[in-house]
């Protein structure tokens, strides 16, 4: 009887924390999310922690690729970066910021979907121009980390002004 009631308590109190474990991991995928778009443009560490390293990353264009892919092309970008002149402006300069954020946690896993805003940095280049995308990525907790396991990104069309 004694080995019933604890169970119960148990059960009792895994039940009541449990909305704040949610609430919890839903915040710390926020936050990740949000320093991954903060240092995306041109910070390799951010996504080397990011990422995970069997990551399938479906692009906008159609294009696979995995996380070396990623990490190669930004050494690749540090790279042509160095060798430009100090007096260019750098038109791919880019701010991203998530909106209409969707987090769905299933225990180890997570599916994180949301409306990608990209827009020129204010001492951007201004023939560069803002793009919109939805964005889905499922997460897996290794390690007590959140990865990004699977990435599908689609692009948004610009929407035509209506005629009058």
């Amino acid at each position: 009887m004694k080995s019933r009631t604890l169970g119960c308590t148990v059960a009792v109190i895994l039940t009541l924390f449990q909305p704040s474990t949610f609430a919890d991991e839903r915040a710390n995928l926020n936050r990740l999310l949000n320093r991954f778009l903060a240092g995306a443009a041109d910070d390799i560490q951010v996504h080397q922690r990011f990422w995970a390293d069997d990551l399938i990353y479906t692009s906008s264009s159609g294009q696979r690729f995995g996380k070396a892919e990623i990490l190669a092309g930004m050494k690749k970008n540090a790279a042509d970066k160095a060798t430009q002149e100090e007096s260019q402006t750098d038109s791919a300069a880019m701010h991203y910021r998530a909106e209409a954020t969707d987090i769905r946690l299933l225990g180890d896993t997570a599916i994180v979907a949301f409306r990608l805003i990209a827009e020129p940095q204010p001492s951007a280049d201004r023939s560069a121009s803002k793009m919109e995308f939805f964005n889905t990525g499922t997460f897996i907790k290794r390690n007590g980390e959140w990865r990004a396991l699977a990435w599908q990104a689609t692009k948004i069309p610009a929407v035509a002004p209506a005629s009058q």
